[in-house]
This record gives structure tokens, sequence and C-alpha cells, in this order.
């Protein structure tokens, strides 16, 4: 595989509070240990919001996956980033040296204009990563790869499926990916995260994080059908490859022993 055959980087981060910065920010002055910060704040937000997620501006990212795909939608690999150490610096510098690295393709996310981009690039800001074509600060402002509307630069499928937030996207990937027949959220869902990586479930977060590509590229290749990029038929064969794919390597990769168990397939109405 050569970085030009690489056109799309679908892509999930998942996330936990710096303790250290929640205790001295939140609890200034205040004889509170940073474990216990964390769970004093979440417990302001449960109380307040019906949420206890803390803001991604409190938080580093501990797991990106990130799923390779050519310019005919067909997946050409699914990584991790800096694995097996997960450094946040270095998950960090990887996502966006990847980025340059590839030659920009466009990145593929599902609400991650909302979340992910914005929590890697604060990373970015954090750790010193300079990003300077995705910022592209002397460029028009509709040149700029992080323009709301510049889906040849970061498509989110949210956002497509919503006409950019003119209505709520209710149900979120989970619902995208059932309809399709694929697993949508198991064992693990996003607010577990943070309990996770404090009882050092990293192996079982890094998984979760797999399977969330696995659904974000088959519900893109679902609005390239929708746009009319690619036929219906042509999907249904690219599914199937991939399906082959994850049997080949569930040997290795214990995620995708975990989502070909729930496997679905799509209950086409055309043929019933």
């Amino acid at each position: 595989m050569t970085t030009a055959n690489v056109a799309y980087l679908v892509f999930d981060t998942e996330s936990v509070a710096d303790a250290s910065l929640v205790a001295r920010l939140r609890y200034a002055g205040q004889p509170v240990a940073p474990a216990e910060a964390v769970r004093r704040y979440r417990d302001e937000l449960l109380a307040k919001h019906d949420t206890d997620f803390i803001p991604y501006t409190y938080q580093v990212p501990i797991s990106v996956a990130v799923a390779k795909v050519a310019a005919d939608f067909r997946l050409l690999d699914l990584v991790l980033l800096d694995e097996p150490e997960f450094r946040p610096h270095v998950i960090t510098e990887k996502f966006w040296r990847g980025w340059e690295i590839y030659r920009r393709p466009t990145l593929v996310s599902f609400n991650g204009r909302s979340f992910d981009i914005p929590l890697l690039e604060l990373a970015a800001f954090r750790f010193g990563v300079s990003v300077p074509g995705w910022f592209n600060a002397a460029g028009r402002a509709f040149d700029q790869p992080r323009g709301r509307y510049n889906v040849q630069c970061h498509l989110d499928i949210c956002e497509l499926l919503t006409n950019f937030g003119s209505t709520r996207f209710s149900g979120g990937l989970n619902l995208a990916a059932n309809l399709l027949g694929k697993p949508g959220k198991m064992e693990v869902h996003g607010d577990m995260v943070q309990d996770m990586y404090e009882a050092g479930r990293l192996a079982e977060i890094n998984d979760y994080c797999r399977c969330d590509v696995l659904d974000t590229y088959f519900v893109f290749l679902r609005t390239r059908v929708l746009v009319g990029q690619l036929a219906l038929d042509a999907e249904q064969q690219i599914i199937a490859e991939t399906k082959r794919w994850l049997e080949e390597n569930a040997g290795r990769v214990r995620a995708y022993a975990l989502y070909l168990e729930h496997w679905g397939d799509w209950a086409n109405p055309w043929r019933s």
C-alpha cells in the first residue's frame, strides 16, 4: 500500500480526563486528589446536565483508530495509533502527521466536528504539535481544511445526515449502524471509558474504538450510495469483501472477532 492509494481516513477517538488538570483548575486551593477531582466533577455534571461526561477541554486522547480507505471505498487497513504504548502526545502527532504523509486524504468521522477534531486540535496545542496544513492560516476562509462546510477535507457523517445541524440525529452512530444491520454499541459505551481506563482496561477501550471505526466505515459506505458516488450493488460487494478481511484477521485482533459475533446483514427490500 502506498500513500497515494489512501483517499479517506475514517477515524474515531477515545479520551479521558486529565485528572491533575481537573484538580488544579476546578478545585484550586482545595485538598482534592486528582482522582477524587474527576469523581467530584462528574457528580456535579450529572446533577446539572443529566450526563457526567467531562468536556473535551479537560481531556486527552488515549485511543485513536484509523481505517485507511481507497478512492474506490475499499478498506485497505485499520490501525491503532501508537500501539502498544498509547501515549497521548504521540497519538496526537501520529494523527496529524499521518494526514500529511498520506497527502491529506478526506477525514471521515461521525460527530467528529463537535468532538474528535476539537479534541485533537487542542491536544496539538497542548503538546506543541504544529499542523500548518490543517489550519492554513494564510488561506481564504473557504479554502481552510477545518472549515465547517469543507467536506473534501473532513466529512462528518452526522452533519451530512442532519444538514449541518439543522436537526438532531437522535440515536447517533449506534442507530445509523443498526439501520444497516451492523453491531453498533455492544458491551461498551462512550460514557464507560473513563471508568474503564481507571480500572486499567485499555485493551477493551481499544477494541471499542476499532469497532466504532468499523461502524463508521459501513455508515460511510451507505452515505456514498446516498449521494450517488457508489452503486448499491457495489456497496454490498465491498461489504462482503470487508467481512472476509475481518474473518482473515479475527485471529490476531480480538475486536474483529467481537464485531463478527454481532454481525448482521442489511435486509435488502429490493430483493425480498
